[in-house]
């Protein structure tokens, strides 16, 4: 199950494109570095950590051969 990699900032919509710095919670909650750090990295929704969402290769070549 891959995650769901949201385009926008649930808080303030900042357009996030897969190379964006962007932040998760467990349920995937998609935050921009702003709003992260503004929330002392604490998701407004469940209260669980933000961490920094992995970004997607720029090339296929590298992707994931077991996913």
């Amino acid at each position: 199950m891959s995650l769901a990699m949201k385009k926008d900032c649930q808080i303030c919509g900042h357009t996030l494109d897969a190379q964006s710095e962007a932040y998760i919670c467990v349920h995937e909650c998609t935050f921009c570095k702003n709003c992260t750090e503004e929330r002392g990295h604490i998701c407004p929704n469940c209260s669980g950590e933000l961490v920094r969402r992995p970004r997607t290769p720029l090339t296929t070549a590298a992707a994931c051969p077991l996913g």
